[in-house]
């Protein structure tokens, strides 16, 4: 039995991973453990129709992504169908729009994609994957600290006008619930245990996508039989990027996440970014503002997107910044087993839909109401186009012998968080704990103003380009990243983000070694 380091959002994710290991679950399978617990106990932060990407590298083999991103829906929907989507505002990360109802949902992919991962890397049957989840939901869960604070802001806009979904969501007086809570769900247990036994296509050609069908055309979605028969997850090689002797493998177009970390790795190579003095500082916020121009000019809206990752990754090449200017709601688990084995999933239901299958507790994403990154509007893409995503898992292999798996949540800010962690342990030096709590900086559009948000403890006295927003502590608004590494002499390491409530652990034949 190998053993396997598992980082991941909150102590019961990274439970169900230990136990999946305990029984002979290598890095992939305690990794789908993990997310699955989360998907299924996460309230408001992610939910089991959420979709997502797997990064998954095999010490003698290439890596690749499983691209189980969610689709635009309505293959072959009646035209003149009444959609039932609202515009709602929350006071969330200082304000921002979302849009939510039956109308915001599209097609989920995360269990299709888990379902080839397990196949094709796993090493326990399928069905055992869902076991620690079904039994969180049976005897009872906590709610993390990360979905109370969430679900102060959402409860009522996103989650208080649905009968089905409501009570899962507040307390008997109304009042939302809150962090430390003990909850259950007994028919998410139930469905679970149904796709456990039969499978994902539950969900794409059996009973549970027959109820999802039958809830949508009633209450105003896109979703069709054809959409899940036609919803498959996709295998991609991923991009790649070198830094000080790393080789890092995200992931690749139509995703813009992966591009986005490997411009800004690519930058602080040549641009000689190694810390964080003043001066250093500056040059990373002008790299991190040069590369989302580029995004927000020439990838967000751009369905060939592999021809602009090209072209941006020339140009963080060349470290032409000048050129560069011309052009919560996500979970993530990352583990390492100790064949070298690395696996690194992050999954994504957007800001909830607020909507859940009738009699199934299986909440439903807002993917198409993303207005950040459905620039083209909210159902303007061709029904089975890809949707843009942010994520951005990630794994690294050093010459010396080291395979780290990272990722996060934290909407466009999964990129600067990765990136940051990445330069602060393979540049700076720091050990995983440090590289991870360490302050961050993120470039952005504020208000309209170009603007650089920046965590306490980081010296911005030569930014001279960018509106500084100053937050009073650190915040989950940077993310939630997730790290688990095996060094050269099959020592572990981890770290989960202090910024939310995550947990690191070790699963099977546990002893020294363990970091």
């Amino acid at each position: 039995m190998s053993r396997t380091m598992i980082a991941a959002a909150s102590q019961s994710a990274t439970d169900a991973g230990v136990a999946i290991a305990d029984i002979g679950g290598n890095a992939v399978d305690a990794a789908i453990a993990a997310v699955l617990a989360s998907m299924s106990t996460e309230l408001g932060i992610v939910s089991p129709g959420a979709s997502g990407f797997l990064t998954i590298w095999p010490s003698n083999d290439e890596p690749v992504v499983i691209d189980a991103y969610a689709e635009m829906p309505g293959r072959g929907a009646e035209s003149l169908r009444t959609i039932d989507a609202k515009r709602v505002t929350m006071e969330y990360g200082g304000g921002m729009d979302t849009i939510v109802g039956w109308g915001s949902v599209a097609i989920p992919g995360a269990l299709k994609g888990f379902e080839i991962a397990s196949s094709r890397y796993g090493a326990v049957p399928w069905g055992e994957l869902f076991v620690p989840t079904v039994e969180l939901l049976r005897s009872g869960f906590p709610v993390s600290s990360a979905s109370g604070y969430y679900l102060g802001y959402a409860h009522d806009a996103i989650y208080g006008w649905d009968d089905e979904t409501a009570p899962a969501y507040h307390r008997e007086d109304g009042s939302p619930v809150q962090a430390g809570d003990v909850l259950t769900n007994p028919l998410l247990a139930e469905c679970f245990e149904d796709i456990a036994h039969e499978g994902a296509d539950l969900l794409y050609r059996g009973d549970l996508g027959a109820a999802l069908v039958r809830a949508s055309e009633a209450r105003g979605g896109l979703i069709t039989f054809h959409d899940l028969e036609e919803y498959a997850a996709v295998m991609r090689a991923p991009a790649r990027v070198g830094l000080h002797g790393w080789d890092i493998a995200t992931n690749a177009p139509p995703a813009v996440g992966g591009i986005t970390v490997s411009a800004l790795l690519t930058l602080l190579e040549r641009l000689h970014i190694s810390g964080w003095s003043p001066h250093e500082v500056a040059r990373h916020a002008a790299a991190q503002n040069a590369v989302f121009s580029f995004r927000r000019g020439e990838l967000d809206g751009d369905q060939d997107r592999f021809a602009g990752g090209d072209l941006i990754i020339e140009l963080a090449n060349q470290g032409n910044l000048a050129a560069m200017h011309r052009s919560p709601s996500t979970v993530h688990a990352s583990a390492v087993d100790d064949t070298g084995l690395a696996c690194s999933v992050t999954v994504s239901a957007g800001y909830g839909a607020g909507v859940t299958i009738p009699g199934t507790g299986f909440g439903l994403n807002n993917s198409l109401g993303e207005i950040e990154l459905i620039s083209e509007g909210l159902h303007a893409l061709p029904a089975g186009q890809r949707l843009l995503s942010n994520m951005a898992p990630t794994i690294g292999r050093s010459s010396a012998g080291e395979v780290l798996a990272i990722g996060s949540p934290g909407a466009d800010r999964i990129t600067t968080a990765i990136a940051s962690v990445l330069m602060n342990h393979v540049v700076c030096g720091m050990d995983i704990v440090s590289a991870v709590a360490h302050p961050r900086i993120h470039a952005e559009v504020f208000d309209g103003v170009a603007t650089l948000a920046v965590e306490p403890g980081i010296d911005v006295s030569e930014v001279s380009e960018l509106t500084i927003r100053n937050m009073d502590a650190n915040s989950m608004y940077f993310g939630g990243v997730q790290v688990a590494a095996l060094d050269a002499d099959g020592r572990f390491s981890g770290a989960s983000d202090p910024r939310r409530t995550g947990a690191v652990g070790v699963g099977g034949n546990s002893g020294a070694g363990d970091g």
